[in-house]
């Protein structure tokens, strides 16, 4: 112990000094590295575009879809590295999601049918907005197998919210925010009955339907409110993507559709299946919705209610001019509003050409009640060329279309050809064509949903690898490709594997737009955004059990983590108890996470600074159930344990003293007292060093020296214990008192000298 502490405190003595530069660079040149593996001039050019060298950050960050996983994946821009993966619709380990309490009360948000579901199928994220720009306050994201959304706050990146479409039974087509995030649009995707009866397929086109969902949502809330929310009834066609009008086109919503053949196949039945009679017809219907009006139709109590929400049927969008159809290419996969909102892009899978609408002409069709017909439910349907600006051949299998910087710019992913088509939706010239690998569905520029896209970079969101990657078994991982398109040539740079569901669509965000929180306020609930009430302060832990008039007792453990401790080390109840767990990190410090992992009880936590998790379950069988910190928090990472005795029933208590399993001396004790005092005078100089400067300037910085306080003030009790023990002549426990004051020192020392390192590599001014 002796040598550990002498090492420990050299390091410290020595952290504050500036180190000369040590090591020559590596005598291989640039040329040898390119000689050896095989590199040319482009290859090491892509590569410096995308290196961000350590210590320096992304310029944008990403938010993709999960695809089966259920989840979203973070990465950043140009660097491709990937940051997190945020738990929606699936429980996660790491993150403690799905196995303490305040996250399963937000995945039992999305049960289906009172059914509890444990998985998700995410496909199109989407960040909120203001004035149609990315304000970097919330994520949307759909689950296409069970018709649900949810809401990532990104304080925290962390979900709130899950809610249930009271009306579909399938949505692929969410998430798409309105210009000001009044309104979240899903899109059901199969057609189903509005009910949850069972009606026979022979009963298909009365009885099944399609739909679209304005979810409201409050900004400030940070919730969606599905009391304030409404559907529209659509026949029964699968609908696909929507976007939001913008500009000129505000206050409208768009959104397509396929297999409107109304066709049901039938193998089994000896019927051609689906994919011959859902592609018969040239065309197929893109709705147009008016949700600024059906907005005031709800406000004003003209809209009723099925299923408990509001419900707009056809019948009444018609008559209220709130719904309309035009021909689009048959079998389309997105639908992309412009950035300056006059123009409508949509393709289709089974066609060649990007298909542009016009907005004027679109509403001078609906302002001359200029129709082609209806369709078999009464929805008028606009002629095509009353509403179509242009056709441009981009290439076999178009997909989605995504905006530049530059005026009039778009990129159109083409799935068959397996390219990425540069053009202009004005001219509707074809500027560029780069090959990708391989059948590429989604694509995203940077910020190219909004009024403003950003340009620079593109990636594409590619459903094969094939051969691109190291072969690891007939399960591929998916391909993100990152693509510069900042000059009139688009250059593929990077390859980035993502090993995890099926990634359909992504966005991405300036970087600097986002203000995460580092830490949460002491005692956070941070699903319901408030103080917990099983917050617990250092020196308040307790352990309260009561019991009911049968007999059945609860047992409430009020705890608190911090390096390197869990208090209460040791848990005793007895067997059938029902036993809450709720642990605060007290840690004021970044980045200082805490674990809890129990044997036997399926319970893992995730504990960031300042938040308080709580597990519960009942301890059904007698044992001895070790827990310890799952995340390496400190040098005594390993010593940070504890028990829980889970005591028979009728178990009677028998007297006994614990023995120490090591005994000390004085010397033992004296030695170990030098070390602490030594110790106290590198932390004195560093103290010295942090208030001679304007340390309360930086916030970080004050935190750390409020944690490093706290420390200290522990270190201060742990040193009094050790001297009343050492006047009492046990030196057992005044070692070991002694050893714990030095803990909390090694602990303050390490925060003051992150304290020391951010004032010098921010500027930080001295002040005396």
């Amino acid at each position: 112990m002796q040598r550990r502490s002498s090492k420990l405190l050299s390091a410290l003595a020595g952290a504050g000094l500036t180190l000369a530069a040590a090591g020559a660079w590596s005598q291989s040149t640039l040329e040898q590295v390119m000689k050896e593996r095989g590199l040319t001039q482009k290859d090491v050019l892509a590569a410096a575009k995308t290196y961000v060298p350590t210590g320096k950050r992304d310029e944008y960050i990403v938010v993709s879809s999960g695809g089966q996983s259920g989840q979203l994946i973070v990465y950043g821009i140009p660097s491709m590295r990937i940051l997190k993966v945020v738990a929606v619709f699936t429980p996660e380990p790491w993150q403690g999601y799905g196995f303490d309490d305040e996250s399963k009360a937000i995945l039992a948000q999305g049960k289906i049918r009172g059914k509890e579901i444990r998985y998700g199928d995410t496909h199109h994220p989407a960040f909120s907005e203001t004035n149609g720009e990315y304000d970097g306050r919330y994520v949307f994201i759909n689950d296409k197998a069970n018709p649900r959304i949810a809401v990532v706050d990104l304080h925290d990146f962390e979900t709130k919210q899950i809610v249930v479409n009271p009306f579909f039974k399938s949505s692929h087509g969410g998430a798409f925010v309105t210009p000001n995030t009044e309104y979240i649009m899903d899109a059901s995707q199969y057609a189903s009955p509005v009910s949850n009866d069972y009606v026979p397929l022979e009963q298909f086109n009365e009885k099944y339907r399609g739909g679209l969902t304005y979810w409201a949502f409050d900004k400030e809330k940070g919730r969606i409110v599905p009391e304030r929310s409404f559907t529209f009834e659509f026949g029964p066609y699968s609908q696909d993507l929507s976007d939001a009008g913008k500009g000129p086109s505000y206050g409208w919503g768009f959104t397509n559709s396929f297999c409107s053949e109304r066709y049901v196949g039938g193998i089994e039945k000896g019927r051609p299946p689906f994919e011959a009679g859902c592609s018969s017809k040239d065309t197929d219907f893109l709705h147009v919705t008016n949700w600024k009006k059906a907005e005031e139709l709800v406000k004003a109590g003209k809209v009723g209610k099925v299923n408990g929400a509001y419900y707009i049927p056809m019948k009444q969008a018609v008559a209220e001019g709130l719904l309309y159809l035009i021909p689009e290419p048959k079998s389309p996969h997105g639908v992309d509003v412009t950035p300056d909102g006059s123009r409508i892009i949509v393709s289709g899978k089974l066609d060649s050409h990007a298909w542009v609408y016009s907005w004027e002409k679109i509403q001078q069709a609906i302002k001359n009640r200029k129709f082609e017909g209806k369709d078999p439910y009464g929805v008028p349907i606009i002629a095509l060329e009353d509403a179509l600006d242009k056709s441009v051949n981009v290439g076999l299998g178009p997909l989605h279309t995504q905006f530049d910087s530059r005026k009039c710019v778009a990129y159109t992913s083409i799935y068959v050809d397996s390219m990425i088509t540069k053009w202009d939706y004005c001219t509707g010239k074809v500027l560029d064509q780069l090959p990708i690998h391989y059948n590429v569905g989604h694509l995203m520029a940077m910020e190219g949903d909004t009024v403003h896209p950003d340009g620079k970079y593109l990636v594409a969101l590619n459903k094969l690898s094939i051969d691109r990657f190291n072969p690891i078994g007939p399960l591929h991982p998916q391909n993100h490709q990152l693509i510069d398109i900042s000059g009139d040539k688009m250059e593929l740079l990077y390859d980035m594997p993502i090993g995890m569901g099926e990634p359909h669509y992504a966005a991405a965000i300036r970087a600097d737009k986002l203000k995460p929180a580092v830490r949460y306020r002491s005692g956070w609930n941070s699903r319901e955004d408030k103080r917990s009430p099983w917050k617990t302060r250092a020196g308040r832990e307790k352990v309260e059990r009561s019991c009911d008039a049968n007999g059945k007792c609860t047992v409430h453990v009020y705890g608190t983590t911090i390096r390197s401790h869990i208090v209460p080390e040791i848990i005793e109840v007895t067997e059938g108890d029902t036993v809450s767990l709720h642990f605060t990190n007290l840690e004021r410090a970044e980045d200082e996470t805490h674990g809890f992992a129990l044997y036997g009880q399926n319970v893992q936590l995730s504990i960031e600074p300042g938040k308080t998790a709580s597990t519960t379950f009942v301890a059904e069988q007698p044992g001895v159930y070790p827990y310890y910190c799952t995340e390496f928090c400190s040098a005594l990472h390993l010593e940070m344990q504890g028990y829980l005795l889970v005591k028979p029933k009728g178990y009677k208590v028998k007297a006994g003293e614990m023995v120490e399993g090591t005994h000390y001396t004085e010397a033992d004790y004296q030695k170990q007292v030098k070390t602490n005092l030594e110790t106290q005078k590198v932390i004195d100089q560093v103290v010295a060093f942090i208030t001679s400067h304007n340390y309360k300037d930086f916030p970080v910085v004050a935190d750390l020296v409020e944690d490093a306080t706290d420390q200290l003030g522990f270190a201060k009790e742990a040193r009094k214990k050790a001297e009343e023990a050492a006047a009492r002549g046990d030196w057992n426990k005044a070692m070991l008192w002694a050893n714990q004051w030095w803990q909390y020192q090694v602990k303050a020392a390490d925060l003051g000298l992150r304290a020391k390192t951010y004032l010098e590599e921010h500027g930080a001014r001295k002040i005396n």
